[in-house]
């Protein structure tokens, strides 16, 4: 272009040495789109693989693997390396990581400069002027930008990461709820087994004179009970599958899944609580997102000190040709005028004031949000753990002390009924406590590893149950 303006060569010079300096700053995208350092992340806290799919080959090989995991008894740790490869709101995530780094290139490139064409006619000539004009303030701004956009980036993979932590946990969540579930309908149907018995011997009893209505419909209510529990249970236990089925993304019912019989056995020791506050403070993604954002805004506050009184101004060669005609036949005057164009904002009416209050109060707001997230991380850990030990606690109990004993209680029972030394009534009252028992104790062993999980995210981020952070988009389907 300014060879075709015909500018002069310093002019020239000036603006490749302009042109290959504000280059040299720009930016480019990354082979993986930002997914290292998610990928990293999974593979060292999770120990799982994370994949953002952008062909149908990706998406080929993701399927194949789920269907291998889902070709077995689904474990916790499949469950969640299902959903980290298949759910779409997780690539959602992802795909808003891509947008921040476009967003990145984007702002690494040097404003576009802009052509002036204008060409004035007279009766005795006409005249034509030519300029190329940039943005010099964008220019000279252009470093402090690009590093502004580069920790908005850094922000993006920090969300990519919790949003990975996030379905992580509400997936471990779903897992125990889901299992639970299956596990108690299983219980209550071996009950519903017993009491239906019971309640057949009762009816034969009864025709034949040796039980009285009162005890027959004691057994009748009782298997009644159970029938209804039963039937609660498995209707529950379908809507924890369908739920845990949505969080790992499949499709359809024919995607089907196998869960083990029962949960898992309580551990020999709990996760010691030394330094687990510690651990939370270095290794928690929300704190680390926290700071991130309030350096974004330090360094958008200090480029608002920059700008506060010109934030337009413009540079750019200018050049005047000029032709006139003489007062003699066939003469003619030419005339070429170099010179500079400088365009700005006069700032009569706004001198900056709002954009720096605004600016500042930004920044305090992103300070005490860090202050108290970090209050919030120490305490959550704590209560956390709190929840984890007394969880443990509670299913311990009813592991050594609730189920024995009562099983020994019905034992008894049996023994005194068969040999008339009590009523059925008494009978029928034991079952039923031992039933409850036996639900209490299957319902403390799922607090307890929700409550394991809830205090792994409170270490590593993910949130805890029933928790939600507005800074982090939901990648879940449901949370249970």
């Amino acid at each position: 272009m300014s060879d075709a303006l015909g500018y002069g060569p310093p002019v020239k010079i000036g603006l490749a040495i302009a042109a290959q300096l504000s280059l040299a700053a720009c930016a480019s995208f990354s082979p993986d789109g930002g997914m290292s350092t998610v990928q990293e992340t999974a593979a060292v806290e999770l120990g799982k693989d994370v994949v953002k799919e952008t062909s149908g080959f990706e998406a080929a090989l993701v399927g194949d693997r789920v269907r291998v995991l889902l070709g077995r008894s689904l474990s916790a740790d499949a469950a969640v390396q299902i959903a980290l490869l298949n759910n779409q709101g997780l690539q959602a995530s992802y795909s808003e990581l891509g947008i921040s780094e476009a967003q990145y290139v984007q702002a690494s490139l040097p404003p576009n400069p802009t052509v002036l064409l204008q060409k004035t006619v007279a009766p005795n000539g006409f005249a034509f002027t030519e300029a190329v004009t940039g943005n010099l303030l964008g220019l000279v701004t252009l470093p402090a930008r690009r590093d502004i956009a580069e920790t908005q980036f850094q922000a993006a993979q920090l969300r990519a990461i919790e949003a990975t932590l996030r379905l992580t946990a509400d997936v471990r969540r779903q897992y125990w709820r889901a299992v639970a579930a299956q596990e108690l309908a299983r219980l209550l149907n071996e009950a519903r087994g017993s009491a239906k018995a019971s309640a057949d011997l009762a009816k034969a009893l009864g025709q034949s004179g040796a039980m009285n209505k009162l005890d027959q419909s004691r057994d009748f209510a009782f298997y009644a009970e159970i029938s209804a529990r039963l039937a609660d249970a498995r209707v529950q236990e379908k809507v924890e599958h369908e739920r845990l089925a949505r969080l790992m993304g499949l499709w359809d019912r024919s995607s089907i899944y196998t869960l083990p019989a029962g949960l898992p056995a309580l551990p020999a020791k709990l996760t010691s609580s030394s330094l687990i506050e510690a651990r939370a403070m270095e290794r928690r993604v929300d704190l680390r997102l926290a700071r991130t954002n309030l350096e974004i805004f330090a360094k958008t506050l200090g480029l608002t000190h920059v700008t506060r009184y010109i934030n337009a101004l413009a540079l750019g060669p200018l050049r005047d040709y000029e032709k006139t005609v003489g007062e003699s036949p066939g003469a003619l005057d030419r005339a070429n005028r170099y010179g500079l164009q400088i365009t700005f904002e006069i700032p009569i009416y706004d001198f900056g004031e709002a954009r720096t209050r605004e600016a500042q109060e930004t920044y305090m707001q992103a300070a005490h949000l860090l202050a108290e997230k970090a209050v919030n991380v120490r305490s959550e850990v704590r209560e956390a753990f709190i929840a984890y030990k007394g969880a443990f606690e509670v299913a311990r109990l009813y592991q050594a002390q609730v189920e024995p004993l009562q099983n020994e209680i019905l034992k008894q029972s049996l023994l005194q009924t068969s040999t008339m030394q009590t009523d059925v009534f008494v009978l029928v009252q034991d079952a039923r406590a031992r039933i409850l028992a036996h639900v209490a104790a299957l319902n403390a062993r799922r607090e307890f590893w929700i409550a394991d999980t809830d205090l792994r995210a409170a270490i590593i981020g993910g949130g805890m149950a029933g928790r939600t952070d507005g800074n982090t988009a939901a990648a879940s389907g449901s949370g249970g």
